[in-house]
């Protein structure tokens, strides 16, 4: 897979710790003012309308599932940040995150839907941006990272995935969690891991049934099942590469820069409320600064 695309299953993600690490970094380059000449601005429009609609990933725990979320609950606080009623467009990830952002943002669906005003949980990632120039990739608003989680009966401590010795671990095969303890050291682990799971929210589940010792995922599947459970430990990944994570963000037009700046502004002052902090706790998951 190239660096740019990301699969069906994990579309949240890099492969790569330098991915990672420009998507912290990653900065919006906002455009000048539209001229006299110009269209009517996308915000105009939308206004115009009275609704934003906002693209969002089905089948997403903890952010999406059969309309509720955490994604769901920031769309509706953008929407009533900006004046605007909340109209939801979920879609199915196509192939790689390029096809999503074609589909859902700056062309449509080949379907026959979209594209939505915005759309959400787009990972703030500068190769990202230099392979989708019709798109800006803006207001990162969570680092996810991949997390293992223990049953502290079974295993005590984690120095390393040496400590899972002879153990379960429940991970969702076709996933960033999935891909890096199959091939961990050389596939040492590969004989311990059940993979039939869909994601981290079934991982973890199948650890809170005491069907295994440990579960790997994305940290905001797993603490949305086991957070706050003193049975159990949530911790980093031992891999280096993957202990920062990456960073979401959102997505509109190129050319939709008055949406942006006001999607930014109301990004900004949810963040500064406390407001974003109060989503995720809602959700079970730890905020985790961008």
């Amino acid at each position: 897979m190239s660096r740019n695309e990301f699969t069906r299953r994990d579309r949240r993600h890099w492969l790569t710790a330098a991915a990672a690490a420009a998507a912290a970094a990653a900065v919006p380059a906002w455009g000048q003012p539209a001229g006299p000449s110009s269209p009517v601005p996308a915000l105009d429009k939308i206004r115009a309308r009275g609704s934003l609609v906002v693209g969002l990933y089905n089948d997403m725990p903890p952010f999406h599932t059969g309309g509720k979320g955490i994604d769901v609950d920031l769309a509706e606080a953008l929407a009533k940040a900006l004046g605007l009623k909340l109209s939801l467009l979920p879609f199915n990830a196509d192939e790689n995150m390029n096809d999503d952002l074609r589909n859902m943002v700056w062309r449509g669906h080949y379907l026959g839907f979209g594209p939505a005003d915005v759309l959400l949980h787009v990972p703030v990632d500068r190769p990202l941006m230099t392979a989708n120039p019709r798109v800006q990739i803006f207001a990162p608003y969570y680092r996810e990272r991949i997390v293992v989680a223990r049953r502290l009966e079974a295993v005590p401590r984690m120095e390393s995935l040496d400590d899972f010795a002879g153990k379960r671990i429940a991970v969702p095969g076709q996933s960033l969690a999935g891909w890096l303890l199959i091939g961990a050291e050389s596939g040492k682990y590969r004989e311990q891991l059940l993979t039939k799971w869909k994601d981290g929210v079934e991982a973890a589940q199948a650890l809170l049934r005491g069907e295994v010792a440990g579960a790997a995922g994305h940290a905001s599947e797993l603490e949305s099942v086991l957070a706050g459970d003193a049975r159990f430990a949530i911790e980093p990944l031992p891999l280096p590469r993957m202990r920062d994570g990456w960073v979401v963000g959102l997505a509109v037009k190129k050319e939709s820069e008055d949406l942006a700046h006001a999607l930014q502004a109301a990004m900004n002052g949810l963040t500064e409320s406390g407001e974003v902090g109060r989503l995720f706790q809602a959700g079970r998951v730890g905020w985790r600064k961008p």
